[in-house]
């Protein structure tokens, strides 16, 4: 069932201006009791030797809060403020120093907050010290809002990458970046879900991610920045921020969306070597007129994989690796956290009502 109480929309993190800096040091793991918790029915178990058996998930008990002022102190000289200048208005975003020579180095960002200097206009970086310096588009793909700029300086401090397979619900994140133009503004909270399906930008032009939501307050600015875990390791890329969609609400309510490390980092390494990136393609096109549970599929494109696979048009997908799909927006974004080449189980109504399961390899196509 859809709620109707609260309207809410997801909109970009853009912010206006750039300012100032912060500090440097280690981390620290959570401690406490450790329980399993039965991944089917919830029940709470002792964990002996802290391990548990694969149907139950490790958590901790009264751990200690997160060590947000080491991980401030750590993670925040990798995180650069982004001012664009453009024909069509002026900008700033946040991003991650992510890799680094004697010379140049790569930073990591979303699109949204640099397409507009994609033609004519400039980038400007910003470092923590106050240094600034110009940068280049080295590539950016709109579907995944990912985007990857190239300074000429080098011997940066470059961030940890971190696991987003390994984050599970309730795990406590920091968020690092310039809300509002307000350089290395640190925020913290918890990981509220994980594979949430977002989409943002305008139609035709739409980016699909497959978010992980936390309540760590972000903000218009906050787009491209660092999403941490409990060791400062980045685990997702901040891009979008849920809003109300009346009463003039904008801001942090609590609702932030970030793309999960794994899945970016495929695309921004492909970015780096060529310029350009890939989409996995499964190769249906959607029934937007369906209103039903799932994501009801009009035809097929001849010899991609959903075809190959034997999946009918006029089926329903209900399901993707196991996770339950709503609609359209779901099996897109779903599809779209694989690589290409990546095998998947398709569990789809068939339109005869009976309900098939289906291996699908799905191909490759360019992204943008």
């Amino acid at each position: 069932m859809k709620s109707t109480i609260v309207k809410v929309g997801v909109g970009f993190l853009l912010g206006t201006t750039a300012i100032g800096g912060v500090a440097t040091a280690a981390n620290s793991d959570p401690i406490g009791v450790k329980a399993c918790v039965d991944k089917k029915t919830q029940v709470m178990y002792l964990a002996a030797n802290d391990t548990c058996i694969s149907s139950r998930t490790l958590v901790s008990l009264g751990a200690s809060s997160i060590d947000v002022k080491s991980i401030a102190a750590l993670v925040t000289p990798s995180v650069v403020s982004i001012k664009v200048t453009a024909p069509t208005g002026s900008g700033s975003g946040s991003g991650s120093i992510y890799k680094t020579s004697s010379t140049s180095s790569y930073i990591i960002t979303n699109n949204h907050v640099v397409d507009s200097a994609a033609v004519s206009g400039s980038i400007l970086v910003e470092f923590i010290n106050g240094d600034t310096i110009a940068a280049t588009i080295v590539g950016r793909d709109s579907n995944y809002d990912l985007a990857v700029l190239k300074v000429e300086k080098g011997n940066l401090p470059t961030i940890k990458i971190g696991n987003s397979s390994n984050i599970s619900v309730g795990d406590p994140v920091v968020a690092i970046g310039s809300p509002l133009g307000l350089a290395s503004t640190v925020t913290s909270g918890i990981i509220s879900a994980k594979n949430r399906p977002v989409t943002t930008g305008t139609s035709g032009a739409e980016s699909y991610v497959n978010a992980i939501q936390t309540d760590a307050a972000i903000n218009p600015g906050n787009s491209g920045g660092a999403l941490l875990d409990s060791a400062g390791r980045i685990i997702g890329v901040n891009s979008a921020i849920a809003t109300l969609s009346s009463g003039g609400v904008s801001g942090s309510i609590g609702l932030g969306f970030s793309i999960p490390i794994n899945e970016a980092k495929r695309v921004i390494d492909e970015l780096i070597a060529t310029g350009k990136s890939t989409r996995p393609v499964l190769g249906i096109f959607f029934d937007t007129t369906y209103t039903g549970v799932g994501a009801k599929i009009s035809r097929l494109s001849p010899g991609d994989p959903a075809e190959k696979a034997g999946i009918p048009a006029g089926s329903i997908i209900k399901s993707i690796d196991g996770v339950k799909i709503a609609d359209q927006v779901g099996a897109i974004v779903r599809i779209r956290s694989y690589a290409p080449g990546a095998t998947v189980t398709v569990v789809v109504e068939l339109p005869s009502g009976m309900t098939q399961s289906f291996k699908v390899v799905l191909g490759s196509a360019p992204s943008n």
